[in-house]
């Protein structure tokens, strides 16, 4: 495709927008004491705390996340559209919303926290509650990723695999999921900065407790008055991971490079 020029400086002034909020950030930055200020017991404390949690919230957004987009690309019944836009709510839903939902669904007097009480378990204001705001805004990029990638097969290979003989279950592990590799691994990335960058939602179900539940947003806003240098530091540190991330999540492919799965051909079916 050749880019007409008339869009030439619309796509520039775009790509200002973008860039120079991110440059200014990055001049506000005293290099001199950067190091120490992002080594800060507090900021290692939060770094930390937020690499752990969204992990654990991404490999959660893939467990969950896969067979419930193949659930909604398979849901054939009426209301399925209705059921979708729920399941897709949290990417436009505000996350303070998202946040008081989570405290009236399990908080000590949410419509679970009582039953969950009842049995030893307090998840509000802990680092679980953190693990699940996560996975509650980042689960629909899964969703989204394995929707996507079913909707550009064709199913021509999973109709040869049933007939023969395959059961669904082996048709879906051993023909469609190896196919889904490449949208599996950009959901898992694009849910893990997704839980990374998580506040509002965070903030309003976990609360901040330092070690707990402070994660770098969080410290990132609390630092912000206190002690902006090592805001700005801190924000910084978070920028880089997010170009890092989107760079390898979104990095073309190289010429020649074929993608994963896809076919059966010279695969055996069977359990």
């Amino acid at each position: 495709m050749i880019l007409p020029r008339r869009l030439l400086p619309l796509a520039v002034l775009g790509a200002l927008l973008v860039a120079v909020p991110l440059i200014a950030l990055a001049s506000r930055v005293d290099w001199t004491s950067f190091w120490p200020l992002v080594t800060s017991p507090a900021a290692l404390a939060a770094l930390r705390l937020s690499l752990r949690t969204a992990t654990v919230a991404a490999v959660l957004c893939l467990v969950l996340g896969v067979p419930l987009g193949a659930a909604l690309h398979s849901a054939r019944f009426r209301g399925a559209s209705l059921a979708r836009a729920i399941v897709l709510a949290p990417l436009v839903l505000p996350p303070v919303v998202g946040g008081l939902a989570l405290v009236y669904a399990f908080g000590r007097k949410g419509l679970l926290g009582g039953t969950l009480e009842a049995f030893g378990l307090q998840i509000a204001f802990t680092t679980t509650a953190v693990v699940i705001a996560q996975t509650f805004v980042a689960l629909p990029f899964m969703v989204l990723a394995v929707e996507t990638a079913l909707s550009a097969r064709t199913g021509r290979h999973e109709a040869i695999a049933a007939t023969l003989g395959a059961s669904p279950w082996i048709v879906f592990r051993r023909v469609t999921l190896p196919a889904l590799v490449p949208a599996l691994g950009t959901g898992l990335v694009l849910a893990f900065a997704r839980s990374l960058g998580e506040f509002g939602a965070t903030l309003t179900f976990a609360g901040s407790l330092e070690g707990v539940t402070r994660t770098a947003p969080l410290q990132i806003y609390l630092a912000r008055e206190s002690d902006p240098e090592a805001a700005v530091a801190l924000g910084v540190v978070l920028v880089v991971v997010a170009i890092a991330i989107v760079a390898l999540t979104f990095r073309r492919t190289r010429p020649g490079r074929r993608a994963a799965g896809g076919g059966i051909a010279g695969r055996e079916v069977s359990p």
